[in-house]
């Protein structure tokens, strides 16, 4: 039996008309359960302002023991990388489509939650990366990810040429599209569409996945996870390239610059139904379950 919860933070999607309902009646059964309950201030505000205790996101650790997250997984990473640094846990209620780390549906709701909050889980930790960039007497706008760092293009399609350390060492100069670096939590995400490994959760690794290479020999490549990678961009590559991490937040990369990529201090907290299964989630949401024996006529 672990810690139960009392004090509960409520994070939605913004602007989602279907996340408003769930909230209110997960607002509804938390108070008829007698806990006591918090929203984020632009999650309340979507739902009219019903609920009068909110604060804003980054408040809400002090305010709660756990934090429920209404969405999908964007939803999710975005919670991740704001609250990861006050190590509360998160628990994710799926109205998304995927749901790789969002993994209660409304449907089961009520029923999960009662466990739950009882203390009868299970927990899981998982890192982020952080990336730094600057030269190399000083670095600036570090920046969360838990899913990926992504070098890329954007405003015109043309190749990037760069080399990349790891530890120090180089690895490769090469010329595509970018680069994914991608945490284990990341890895059924852009990085396997670009064609990375699928790695556990409970690994300690990164992936570095080329974005449509030139050369077709370059490929995904696993380091430790205690690695600092660092991109170097050829003078001649910086114009319209930008780092992006986790599809949501977004640096430009400017002349000069080293991007630096390591694992960040804190870790984030996620709670689950006691059962979770990592390979049944793989399973359900990649079709592996489908057993060609039952097509056949």
């Amino acid at each position: 039996m672990h810690k139960r919860f009392q004090q509960i933070g409520l994070i939605g999607k913004h602007g989602d008309p279907i996340v408003k309902q769930t909230l209110l009646r997960l607002y509804d059964y938390l108070i008829e359960h007698q806990h006591e309950v918090v929203i984020e201030e632009e999650t309340c505000r979507m739902l009219n302002n019903n609920p009068v205790s909110s604060v804003p996101e980054i408040d809400l650790p002090k305010h709660s023991d756990l934090v429920i997250v209404v969405g999908g997984d964007g939803t999710l990473l975005h919670a991740a990388r704001v609250l990861s640094q006050q190590n509360i846990p998160l628990l994710g209620i799926n109205l998304g489509r995927l749901g790789f780390l969002v993994d209660i549906s409304p449907e089961e709701m009520t029923q999960q939650l009662t466990a739950i909050l009882n203390g009868k889980y299970e927990q899981e930790v998982r890192f982020l990366l952080e990336v730094s960039m600057g030269d190399e007497s000083s670095e600036n706008q570090n920046i969360l990810a838990f899913n990926d760092v992504v070098l890329h293009k954007w405003n015109i399609a043309r190749m990037i040429e760069f080399e990349t350390y790891v530890d120090d060492q180089l690895v490769n100069d090469q010329r595509s599209d970018g680069l994914i670096v991608s945490t284990p939590t990341g890895s059924t995400a852009y990085a396997l569409s670009g064609g990375g490994p699928l790695l556990h959760p409970s690994l300690n690794a990164i992936a570095l996945v080329p974005i449509c290479p030139h050369t077709l020999s370059n490929r995904p490549i696993v380091v430790d996870g205690d690695s600092l990678i660092e991109i170097r961009l050829h003078p001649d590559h910086t114009e319209d390239v930008q780092i992006t991490c986790d599809g949501q937040a977004t640096i430009p990369a400017m002349p000069g610059e080293v991007i630096r990529i390591r694992k960040a201090e804190h870790q984030v907290r996620l709670i689950h139904p006691t059962g979770y299964d990592y390979y049944s989630i793989l399973r359900a949401k990649l079709g592996w379950a489908e057993n060609p024996k039952k097509n056949r006529c």
